[in-house]
């Protein structure tokens, strides 16, 4: 087990990867070369990984130039707050080609969001959702010339959420017969300002009330609903490696958000690495000359490339 955790680096500090046990800035600009030289990635639009009653899952697949072998996947998940008319897939599409660009067959998912109908695409929809994406690229993976035991995951916000879940729990739904042989965890996972303990009030009223529209109650009403819906909940040793990274000023999401979560992957003995700007708020961690360099080394570190 090895692990980073440096709760108060400095922009520089955070971009170039120093101090003790971090993996470093000299993959990261690896990286970059590789997507400054690389071909345009194919993309095949709106593909559907399956369906959940009347909707229709869809993904965009950013496919790079063939190189003959096998290469590692990653699922980028969308923000948003879980819920309709904030964000889609489409949001991430400048990040799918740089994943792409850097090597990375990507596939850029949708998944059920919440409505103004009460109870309608309620937890856990979303999780079913991503983790039959993952499943699906599994079970396709020869078309894409995709490694399944090389997968991860990627997501801002509620999308870091997601991917988080995606690297600590297995399958919860697993009545798809066509399905039902493949995993739904990730090798590992990059989140950016992620949910990881719903039990933490948020800043906001509005962002509580989300959480009670998307749990169905409070936290006191139905404490097994934001038990089952935090990831810090499911954190063992069997959980996959994490990147986390979090602003200290967020203000939306309670940076301890990102701290206990730390924590608990420390105490489960799980590989991970913590980056935190003294400065950030929510959304600027999200940006890819800020979280692009960490998450190609996190995931050059454990796919490859």
């Amino acid at each position: 087990m090895s692990s980073f955790v440096e709760r108060n680096v400095s922009r520089r500090q955070a971009i170039t990867g120093l101090g003790a046990g971090a993996v470093g800035l000299a993959l990261a600009r690896s990286g970059w070369r590789r997507a400054a030289s690389a071909q345009e990635p194919e993309v095949e639009r709106s593909v559907s990984y399956g369906t959940a009653g009347d909707t229709d899952l869809l993904l965009d697949a950013h496919i790079p130039p063939s190189t003959g072998e096998l290469r590692p996947a990653v699922i980028l998940i969308h923000g948003g707050r879980w819920s309709q008319f904030i964000a889609t897939r489409v949001d991430y599409s400048q990040d799918a080609r740089r994943f792409a660009l850097a090597g990375y067959v990507t596939f850029n998912i949708d998944y059920r969001l919440l409505t103004s109908v009460p109870g309608e695409n309620a937890w856990p929809a979303q999780l079913d959702d991503v983790q039959r994406a993952v499943r699906w690229v599994r079970a396709n993976a020869a078309t894409y010339d995709v490694d399944p035991e090389r997968i991860g995951a990627y997501g801002h916000s509620a999308g870091g959420h997601l991917a988080s879940m995606l690297a600590v729990r297995d399958t919860r739904d697993n009545s798809d017969a066509e399905l039902a042989s493949f995993s739904s965890r990730v090798q590992c996972a990059a989140t950016v300002a992620g949910h990881f303990d719903l039990t933490i009030p948020y800043l906001t009223q509005d962002d509580n009330d989300v959480v009670v529209k998307l749990l169905g109650g409070t936290a006191d009403e139905e404490p097994d609903a934001y038990r089952d819906a935090s990831p810090i909940t499911w954190v063992d040793a069997e959980s996959s490696p994490h990147l986390i990274i979090y602003g200290a000023a967020d203000q939306l999401n309670p940076v301890a958000q990102g701290r206990n979560m730390v924590a608990s992957l420390q105490e489960g003995g799980v590989e991970h690495v913590y980056v935190e700007y003294p400065d950030g708020d929510h959304f600027t961690p999200a940006r890819w000359a800020d979280a692009g360099p960490w998450s190609l080394t996190f995931f050059e570190r454990h796919l490859g490339a």
